[in-house]
């Protein structure tokens, strides 16, 4: 017999985002199944790139802030219908090269089990804007 697990919530998806926001990739994965996916916003595929299982997902996620590291996902909004749901953001930081980045985009979600199965990104493409002036 399956145990029965909490259904993800709004509040579910605003404590993931938090935890990105914290660049606490521990966190993060309490919230994956351990067959979860992740296909980022950006690649070589037409899903972006594809990493499947816990350990690829763990290193793709903390790849984020290597990239940038002062990466925020802020103005968050979260919508849920059954085991389906949308998490829309903006997302901040500052590139290797100083400037910054300002861009819109959205996660779309598959939930199994109370937990995120499939995290999908998608975000705006802009040009990055001009490093801050001290």
């Amino acid at each position: 017999m399956t145990e029965p697990h909490e259904a993800v919530s709004i509040a579910t998806l605003s404590a993931f985002t938090d935890a990105w926001n914290r660049h606490d990739v521990d966190a993060l994965m309490r919230f994956m199944t351990d067959d979860c996916v992740f296909m980022t916003a950006g690649g070589s595929e037409a899903c972006g790139t594809r990493h499947v299982g816990r350990d690829a997902v763990r290193a793709a996620f903390a790849a984020a802030w290597a990239m940038v590291p002062d990466a925020q996902w802020r103005n968050g909004r979260h919508f849920v219908s059954g085991d389906f749901g949308v998490s829309q953001w903006t997302f901040t930081g500052t590139a290797a090269d100083g400037s910054r980045i300002e861009t819109d985009g959205v996660d779309v979600f598959t939930f199994r089990d109370g937990k995120i199965a499939v995290k999908n990104a998608f975000r705006k493409a802009r040009p990055n804007l001009a490093p801050a002036k001290p």
